[in-house]
């Protein structure tokens, strides 16, 4: 009976997997017998059985089809989901009468399923209905005592366990319905639905979830803030489109069940309450009230906020706002709290207080808090105030900024940005003219036709939601006018490459441009911009030569204006982002509206065909890997038109241009870089959220001095290098160069082998050229197109100066936003950037340009600084040649390792030597200082490891150490030793040992390269060995990455024990089922985002589609997060590096940007910024980094106020506790050792 009772209070898991609520969301309960267990089990276990047969069987009926199958593998959905049932869409809408997407393509295209599918459907129906009669039986057979059968082996552990839990959770359950009002802090323990018949699969989840070992609370996992976040973004789109009632239905839909109800928390009352408020209706968030106290939630601030808004509207009886006044001190808050913590829109703050005011005619606003100060130790001066610092001012008036202000407003709501591409200048040919004309009538039709299927999938949609059921889209199809939906699709039509791309990938830009603009109308609409426009004028004023000089920091500065405004809209706006699932979702049914509406004529380009209407994007399959992966492609016939028509304009989202004022200063997580475009602080993986809720529980004080250092890399003004920019365009539309990396047209590609037009006749070389030539083209088309963005945007903003906005990923490693052009690209793209602030040369800066100049040709790396720069004096011949004949005289500076690069430095060169005073000559070039083998310097330092500090110049040498060399010498002389022993492959690899050789394996094991992965460099680079023997490649690079290793273990031993100290750490973590975390000597928190993904099937019309997601309350990937510790704490150490030079860089008034360990200034401040980084470098490592990460470590994973401690802990604690030893390096050395930094 037990069990019977519980399966009346939770309902069945068919209808839980139809609803799409995830089994893992719920509480797991257990009051079965032994026997109905061992039941149920075995039913579980035939099911698996029988989910292996019906692969076998898909495999089966797949053999007997056409190969490039135009369904996903996904079609077979696991018993116990429905292919028309919608996971996410109706956990969030409940109903049976939920409509489908229009599904496109149904019955026309090739995208229509095979006929094998079909018949796999049948089977699995009627399988699936055999299942489901033995699992009902099996779960309600009575347990008849002392007749359980003995449990399957290995199984009574988990058992028992499960047991204990069933207890617990049993127990939870009473006390939740004895105390209603903890219920917003209880697990859930009940589905959105009603009873039905369980299905195989939930029920197998069941079982697997009580044989599991620990059981997260359900409002713990991630799958119950997904769901939670989905509601809470469907409110929040009917508070945007001003629809309370609407808002108040999905509300009361989940209200009215004491089970769907645990899905609402506290926030979504509130936003219900906010869109009454502005519509001033006091009754309806009185009623909401009520709601909240019937189910035991507690108002938050934003409720009493809501209330008081509404009350300032209709100017309420001061007894009203009096009572509700009273009642929000009685819940424990206070009335300032409301303006210190609580976020506004539009006139919300104003309303607020003229209530109050109503009651308290003398209230003021409570006063601005006082800025924190950062206390981190390795910044101890940095930021007081008794040594006042004035900061270097632009080199722009406070009107230009307010101009370049206004046109990166005008640029950011526009959204896209059209430009010209720098193939325009070729002559337009008649074909091109009549192509294009093609285009635009086909492009009008086309819009025209899915403005009209846009339109009918929303009324269908508006009459759903007028019946008890609700569609989960509706409110995001109306955020935007349609216009824009259309423009964002044709958008998409527009830039997919002949080849095609991946549905995942389309869904995924398609649904992140919708909330883009709906981020950006939001801003709008709450006059957040208003706000942040005269904040930004003010701001101006702190970085315009003309006015006073200020003793702030950027961040210092915008904040002080921020508490000066006192009134208006917040600059945040609250937390509205939308689940990736959900962004994927709407991404789907926007590319089914996309392929079903698009047509084109079949006869367009032949007019003897017959004019029917073809699609012009198709589905197909393709495998990658063991992988299948849905495709959409464009027809050849539109293909072909596009290409005919050589269209030369490009349309790129705003956010892709770099700014065209200075970026608004990082104040917080959530605040900064664009003026409208939303953008994160740190990047991550879709869907992942570990490192945003980190940063969120840091303390914002303690994020200072990384948000400073990003302002200092933002604010960094740079310009064109016009005449490199003519001379690379020049090239690149006289079909490129591969030996200068400017990539040809795809016309250069190699014409594919011609043959009987009957491709089963071909032999198998025929087919291997075949596919070599194909797979050669898409990559010249991808390389290609990817010079074409770089060079046309940089055309664009050729008489523009610009800046790049900093992010950063989750080590710390910073990173320009706009994607395509910006400093971290390559050789051509860095050749056509100079700073955009000049300084004279000083009485150095020639000698610097002219190091620099040798440093790039890659010829001197083993020679003094004094030999380059007499190399340099020796050649000036060539270096003025280069300069002045670039394209026609010896062209020197084609055969150096950075070509371009090259070539812009002897211009800057030959101008500065050419002019009367080269010490006054101003120059914006950068110079760039590199570490040497930056990864082993950190290891080196962090170990005192004397050895390796003289390989790795931390040791003043009078000439470089070349690590790569050493190693060489090393493997070397162990190969001598094996060939006198008589080793085979040791005499083969005589002369073939070179720095070469091992440099990539060397630089790279300190980021954790594995043997395997040694051993594939290594191999490649034999093979470009032309001498080398092809026969023993293999066991040569086997031979050769075991003896590199070797070689490191002895030169870098304290290396070598940090790296195996932190590896095993991260073991030890990751196997106790946490994520390894670690704060950097700067204070960012770090985790690491690696999990076993877990894919959720998105059920559309077109194909099901398998979305990864790696979400908190998953196990942690060992095997990632063993071997990636190591790397990313050193890449988190060296960004640290960066980050301190740049802050004292800002103090000395240098200009200064990095790409990671190369460090770029003016020819002028070399010498300063080397003195400021190999500062900062001692700094860093005179800290106890090592025993920092131990106590931090310790503190986190084996609590120590815990007298029993788990084996595990043990483990770890010993572990943890042995810091590796260190050596006997004097770290001071480094500041006077040359090639530390060179």
């Amino acid at each position: 009976m037990a069990l019977l009772g519980l399966r009346a209070a939770l309902p069945g898991p068919a209808r839980l997997r139809g609803g799409g609520i995830p089994w893992s969301v719920l509480r797991t309960y257990s009051s079965a017998s032994p026997k109905e267990k061992a039941a149920r089990n075995a039913v579980c276990e035939r099911t698996e059985l029988l989910e292996a047969v019906l692969k076998a069987r898909v495999k089966q009926l797949q053999a007997s089809n056409v190969p490039e199958v135009m369904v996903n593998k996904v079609e077979l959905a696991p018993l116990g989901s429905d292919k028309y049932q919608d996971p996410l869409g109706k956990a969030v809408a409940p109903g049976p009468t939920e409509e489908k997407p229009a599904a496109s393509g149904q019955g026309e295209g090739p995208a229509q399923p095979s006929s094998w599918v079909e018949k796999l459907k049948k089977e699995m129906y009627i399988r699936q209905l055999k299942v489901e009669q033995k699992l009902s039986i099996a779960a309600s057979r009575p347990a008849l005592e002392g007749q359980a059968k003995a449990k399957p082996k290995g199984k009574a552990k988990d058992k028992a366990k499960a047991k204990v839990k069933a207890k617990k959770s049993q127990k939870n359950q009473k006390s939740a319905k004895a105390k209603v009002a903890a219920a917003r802090s209880h697990a859930v323990s009940h589905s959105v639905y009603s009873p039905s018949k369980p299905r195989a699969v939930a029920v197998k989840k069941a079982a697997k979830a009580q044989r599991s070992q620990r059981v997260p609370g359900a409002k713990d996992s991630n799958q119950y803030k997904v769901l939670q976040q989905t509601i809470l973004s469907n409110l929040e789109c009917f508070l945007f489109l001003q629809q309370p009632e609407e808002a108040e239905r999905l509300l009361l839909l989940y209200h009215s069940s004491p089970v769907k109800r645990r899905l609402l928390n506290i926030s979504a009352y509130d936003v219900v309450m906010r869109s009454w408020a502005r519509k001033g209706h006091l009754q309806r968030i009185n009623r909401l009230f009520s709601m909240l106290e019937s189910v035991g939630l507690r108002p938050s601030l934003d409720s009493y906020s809501a209330a008081l808004e509404c009350m300032g509207r209709n100017q309420s009886s001061p007894k009203v706002i009096q009572r509700c006044v009273q009642q929000l001190k009685k819940d424990g808050f206070h009335v300032d709290e409301l303006f210190q913590q609580c976020l506004f829109e539009e006139d919300e703050k104003e309303k607020v207080l003229s209530a109050i005011r109503i009651v308290q005619p003398n209230y003021q606003l409570p006063p601005p808090p006082k800025p924190q100060t950062c206390k981190a130790s390795l910044l101890p001066d940095f930021y007081s105030k008794e040594k006042m610092v004035s900061y270097p001012k632009l080199d722009f008036s406070v009107q230009e900024l307010q101009e370049r202000f206004q046109q990166q407003l005008e640029m950011e709501l526009d959204n896209t940005v059209t430009i010209e591409s720098v193939e325009s200048a070729k002559p337009l040919t008649p074909q091109a003219i009549k192509a294009r004309k093609v285009l635009a009538t086909l492009r009008s039709q086309w819009h025209d036709s899915i403005l009209q299927a846009l339109q009918k999938s929303k009324r269908s949609m508006s009459r759903l939601k007028t019946a008890s059921g609700y569609n989960m889209l509706y409110p995001y199809l109306y955020l935007l006018p349609d216009e824009e939906y259309v423009g964002i699709m044709l958008q998409i039509l527009n830039t997919l490459s002949p080849q095609g791309e991946s549905l995942a990938v389309l869904a995924r830009e398609l649904g992140s441009k919708v909330y883009n603009r709906y981020i950006t109308q939001r801003k709008l609409r709450s006059r957040q911009l208003e706000k942040v426009q005269e904040i930004y004028e003010d701001y101006i004023h702190l970085l315009a030569k003309d006015s006073q000089p200020d003793e702030y920091l950027p961040r210092e500065y915008w904040e002080k204006l921020v508490a000066e405004a006192g009134f208006g809209p917040s600059l945040n706006l609250k937390d509205c982002s939308w689940p990736y699932m959900l962004l994927m979702r709407l991404g789907m049914h926007m590319l089914e509206l996309l392929v079903k509406a698009v047509k084109v004529p079949r006869n367009i380009l032949n007019p003897r065909l017959e004019p029917k209407l073809i699609p012009v994007l198709y589905h197909i399959y393709s495998f990658r890997s063991s992988w299948q992966v849905g495709l959409i492609k464009p027809h050849p016939i539109f293909s072909q038109i596009v290409s005919d028509a050589a269209e030369t304009l490009l349309t790129f989202n705003s956010s892709a241009i770099p700014m065209l004022c200075p970026p608004v200063p990082w104040t917080s997580p959530h605040f900064g870089a664009f003026v409208l475009n939303d953008t994160k602080l740190m990047r991550f993986v879709d869907g992942a959220v570990q490192h945003q809720m980190l940063l969120e529980q840091c303390p914002l004080v303690n994020l200072h001095p990384v948000l400073d250092a990003l302002n200092q890399l933002g604010n960094c003004a740079w310009k064109i290098n016009q005449p490199v920019l003519d001379i690379i365009i020049s090239i690149f539309n006289d079909k490129g160069n591969e030996k200068l990396d400017i990539p040809p047209p795809i016309s250069e590609a190699p014409r594919p082998p011609a043959a009987s037009s009957n491709s089963s006749t071909w032999n198998k070389s025929q087919k291997h050229k075949f596919l070599l030539c194909k797979k050669k083209a898409a990559e010249m088309h991808s390389l290609r197109m990817d010079a074409l963005y770089k060079l046309s945007i940089a055309n664009y903003v050729r008489d523009k100066v610009f800046w790049f906005p900093h992010n950063m990923d989750f080590r710390g490693r910073t990173y320009p936003c706009p994607p395509y052009f910006n400093h971290l690209g390559n050789d051509v793209t860095r050749a056509i950037l100079l700073f955009a602030e000049g300084k004279p040369l000083g009485p150095n800066g020639l000698d610097w340009l002219k190091i620099h100049l040798i440093n790039l040709t890659g010829l001197k790396k083993k020679n003094a600084l004094q030999e380059r720069l007499e190399y340099a004096n020796e050649i000036m011949e060539e270096i003025l040649d280069s300069a002045d004949h670039p394209l026609t005289g010896r062209k020197w500076w084609m055969n150096t390792d950075e070509p371009w690069q090259a070539l812009a430095c002897c211009m800057e060169i030959a101008r500065a030597s050419r002019s009367p005073d080269p010490a006054a000559y101003v120059s914006h070039f950068p110079v760039h200082q590199d570490g040497s083998c930056n990864g082993l310097q950190h290891y080196a330092a962090l170990g005192r490891d004397l050895i390796g500090a003289i390989s790795v110049n931390l040791m003043p040498c009078s000439v470089p150490q070349d690590v790569y060399s050493a190693v060489a010498q090393q493997v070397e002389e162990f190969r001598k030793k094996d060939a006198e022993q008589g080793v085979k492959i040791a005499r083969v690899l005589q002369g073939f040992i070179s720095r070469k050789v091992v440099k990539q394996t060397v630089m790279t094991v300190v980021y954790g390269v594995t043997r395997y992965g040694g051993r594939l460099q290594m191999e490649k680079r034999l093979k470009e060995t032309e001498e080398f023997p092809e026969e023993y490649l293999w066991e040569a690079s086997h031979y050769l990455v075991k003896q590199v290793f070797n070689g490191i273990k002895e030169m870098f031993s304290a290396t070598r024990d940090i790296q195996t100290w932190l590896t095993e750490s991260a073991k030890l973590i990751a196997q106790s089922g946490q994520t390894v975390e670690w704060v950097t000597p700067l204070g960012l928190p770090i985790v690491q985002p690696y999990y076993r993904s877990r894919s959720t099937v998105l059920n559309c019309g077109m194909q099901n589609l398998s979305v990864k997601t790696s979400t908190t309350n998953q196990k942690p990937d060992t095997v990632k997060q063993k071997n990636a510790f190591p790397p990313n704490f050193i890449h988190s150490l060296d960004s640290t590096h960066m980050m301190l030079t740049a802050l004292h860089c800002l103090r000395q008034g240098l200009t200064f940007v990095s790409v990671h360990d190369c460090y770029w200034t003016h020819a002028l401040t070399v010498d300063v910024m080397n003195q400021i980084c190999r500062q900062q470098f001692v700094a860093l490592h005179s800290e106890k980094i090592l025993q920092d990460l131990s106590e931090f470590m310790l503190e986190k994973y084996c609590s120590p106020g815990r007298e029993t401690r788990a084996l595990w802990q043990k483990k770890l604690m010993e572990q943890l506790s042995n810091v590796p030893r260190t050596g006997e390096f004097n770290l001071k050395k480094v500041m006077d050792s040359t090639y530390f930094f060179s």
